[in-house]
């Protein structure tokens, strides 16, 4: 007879086969885990080694791109002579400007305000709606019709400043070209001036020199001999590369040069030397339409230490005098250069001109007569509003690697808004710069700054410079502020060219000439005038304070618009302010005239006036801060609650305040710091911009509070509130 285990036996085998469970349950979890980690690092390892493979890859092109270029510049140094031949000849008709202006473009003061339909007004309702849509129609169509006078009394204002803008460039572009029109007129009856003159644009025009050549002559012309001789600098020996090839090294990770053979080296640049001064000849006989040149004499010279004296100065190279039936017979697209020019042309060239062993010259400028020209060389302190456009780029150039950087001038088209590429080799701070060039005499726009920056993130670049003959203004300035832009002024770049052994003034003097209210020098392409706003139906003066604001009157304002700013303002409290401008000569205001407030919206010239907000602006006004009087010194933006709406109120309510600068087309440029107002304080001084000595403008912050309101504030600044 059989018998079965108790109870407890069987609870106890249960929970042992439980046991059994959870544990080959957990023993598997661990190896699917297991599994995983594994997988996880085959597949951590597989990526370590693809990027591993595709970082070398990486430094690979790298290494073999810089080869590339190393290759192409020595092709380049090469074929130079080839590649100029190829090039259009210069003549003098390119010289000349178009007769011919930007087209009248009133924009849209052109449209006329709509005037407002009855249409549109439901008359609908008892007598009381229909008296007040009555009395609303009314009141649009009044302010519609003043909108529309203020519109046409603009288009007359911009009409007429166009017309004089547009004869001032007719005038001058005529200048120009009568002025070209003399010239080659003087040169037909052999003129020695206007043979230098035009000889040195054609060789300064020519796009058929790399941009990393210096361009720098002396000439003298001896209508006698009808016979132009020069003095042209050459490029240095560093224009070979002195690297043959590169290669990426993966167990050192850095790339590696492999040295040009020295001899390769020596006979690339000799033969560079003597392509330059076939080069130059070429291209003087090519641009002689007139038949001034019988001969031409060139001498090519480097500017160095002497090694003979250690003293620097002009080391020739090169020279050669050559008859133009000589030249005519030369097939230049083949020629070995060293043998042409020795040979054929019975010129001398240095024999190890990498060792600067110079030559004599045949004949040098000096030996004409005391007539000698020089463009880039020495003399006098080179006029940079006068100078010639290609010549100031390459002295900037120039001015980049006198601070120990690499820099080169682009070329004249394509070149993505960059007219100089520099390279800074210092670590961490170092890395490529995109250089624009703007020989203003008025205030850089800050349009220019916009477009830099454009440029140096189109370009991936680390920094942008603008340098100009001008200033800057406070847009320009706001709008560079905290990203990678640099502004160098005319002052600032007469400092620099000064310490770093260069020369150049602005004008008479070593500071920028006054800002004048023509469009500017620099440019080849004039602007017209802008147009004025728009008028729109609500464009009716008003108190500026709270919510409101106001345009100012039309007396004087051709002379705000062009280049100016907005400075819109904006806080988050419920208090009314009247906001207001006073235009001062250090802490006194010029005259009550130019107190800007409610009851006077502008200034007499319209330097400063009042103008509509825009959302979220509650308060705004408009400073062209190239028309300011030349007395004033800074423009000092206030504000003050407005006792008719609250007499009790102060500034604890005036929070969050946003001071925003922007542009005539209400783009912003930037944002200013503004300090909130204090209980009990019912003024504040808001902040003012400050001329700088370059003429630049600066924002210096406010702060200061008044108990006793505007009155106090205001006579505080030179204002007779008796």
């Amino acid at each position: 007879m059989s018998r079965h285990s108790g109870g407890l036996v069987g609870i106890w085998a249960e929970a042992q086969r439980r046991q059994q469970r959870a544990y080959e349950e957990q023993a598997r979890e661990q190896r699917e885990a297991e599994r995983r980690r594994r997988a996880h690092e085959r597949e951590v390892a597989r990526g370590h080694r693809e990027q591993r493979a595709a970082y070398r890859r990486q430094r690979e092109a790298d290494a073999a791109r810089r080869t590339q270029e190393l290759e192409a510049r020595v092709e380049a140094l090469t074929g130079l002579l080839a590649a100029g031949c190829r090039a259009p000849a210069f003549r003098a008709a390119s010289l000349a400007r178009p007769e011919s202006v930007a087209p009248y473009a009133p924009g849209a003061l052109a449209h006329p305000v709509p005037l407002p339909g009855p249409s549109r007004y439901d008359m609908r309702g008892g007598r009381r709606a229909q008296a007040e849509t009555r009395a609303r129609y009314e009141r649009d169509r009044r302010a519609a019709q003043a909108a529309e006078a203020q519109r046409v009394r603009q288009l007359e204002a911009y009409r007429q400043q166009y017309e004089r803008w547009a004869a001032a460039q007719l005038a001058e572009v005529r200048r120009h070209n009568a002025g070209v029109a003399a010239m080659v007129s003087a040169l037909r009856s052999g003129d020695p001036d206007a043979a230098v003159e035009y000889f040195s644009a054609a060789l300064y025009a020519s796009p058929a020199w790399p941009a990393e050549l210096p361009r720098q002559v002396s000439a003298a012309y001896d209508p006698a001999a009808r016979q132009l001789v020069l003095d042209w600098e050459l490029p240095g020996y560093d224009v070979v590369p002195a690297a043959r090839s590169v290669r990426y090294m993966p167990t050192a990770d850095q790339e590696k040069e492999t040295a040009r053979p020295a001899a390769q080296r020596r006979a690339v640049y000799r033969d560079v030397v003597a392509q330059c001064v076939l080069l130059v000849t070429h291209e003087l006989f090519a641009a002689d339409e007139f038949g001034a040149l019988e001969s031409v004499a060139v001498n090519g010279f480097v500017d160095d230490h002497d090694p003979v004296t250690g003293r620097r100065g002009r080391i020739f190279l090169a020279s050669a005098v050559v008859p133009r039936p000589a030249f005519a017979e030369l097939y230049l697209a083949q020629v070995n250069a060293p043998d042409c020019l020795v040979d054929g042309l019975g010129g001398q060239l240095s024999a190890r001109p990498d060792q600067r062993a110079a030559v004599r010259p045949v004949r040098v400028p000096g030996d004409v007569g005391d007539d000698v020209v020089t463009h880039g060389g020495d003399g006098e302190e080179p006029d940079l509003y006068e100078m010639d456009p290609i010549r100031f780029e390459a002295l900037v150039a120039e001015l980049f690697r006198a601070m120990g950087m690499e820099a080169v001038t682009t070329r004249r088209s394509n070149d993505g808004g960059v007219d100089v590429a520099a390279v800074d080799p210092a670590p961490i701070r170092g890395g490529r710069i995109v250089v624009q060039v703007k020989r203003y005499r008025n205030t850089v726009p800050p349009t220019a700054v916009r477009d830099l920056y454009g440029t140096v993130q189109d370009a991936g670049a680390n920094k942008g410079v603008l340098v100009t003959t001008s200033g800057f203004g406070p847009g320009s300035r706001t709008f560079a502020h905290g990203k990678p832009l640099e502004l160098v002024s005319g002052g600032e770049l007469v400092e620099l060219l000064h310490r770093h052994g260069l020369r150049g003034r602005l004008g008479d003097g070593g500071r920028p000439a006054p800002a004048r209210r023509t469009a500017p020098d620099a440019p080849r392409t004039p602007h017209p005038p802008r147009p004025a706003r728009a008028a729109g139906p609500g464009d009716v003066p008003s108190r500026a304070g709270g919510s409101a604001g106001g345009t100012g009157p039309a007396v004087g304002a051709d002379a705000a618009d062009g280049e100016a700013n907005v400075l819109g303002l904006s806080w988050a409290g419920p208090v009314a302010l009247d906001v207001c401008a006073l235009v001062c000569r250090g802490g006194r205001v010029l005259d009550d005239d130019h107190f800007v407030f409610y009851n006077n919206p502008g200034t007499p010239d319209g330097s400063v006036r009042a103008t509509r907000p825009v959302s979220p602006d509650r308060a705004a006004v408009r400073v062209a801060f190239d028309a300011l009087p030349a007395a004033a010194d800074r423009v000092v933006l206030v504000a003050a609650t407005d006792p008719e709406v609250d007499p009790r109120a102060d500034l604890t309510g005036f929070t969050e305040a946003r001071l925003r600068l922007l542009d005539t087309a209400g783009g912003e440029l930037g944002r200013l710091e503004v300090s909130d107002g204090r209980p009990g304080e019912t003024a504040l001084v808001l902040g003012s911009f400050r001329r700088r000595a370059n003429g630049d403008w600066d924002f210096v912050p406010g702060g200061k509070g008044y108990r006793d309101g505007l009155a106090e504030l205001i006579g505080d600044h030179g204002v007779d509130v008796a």
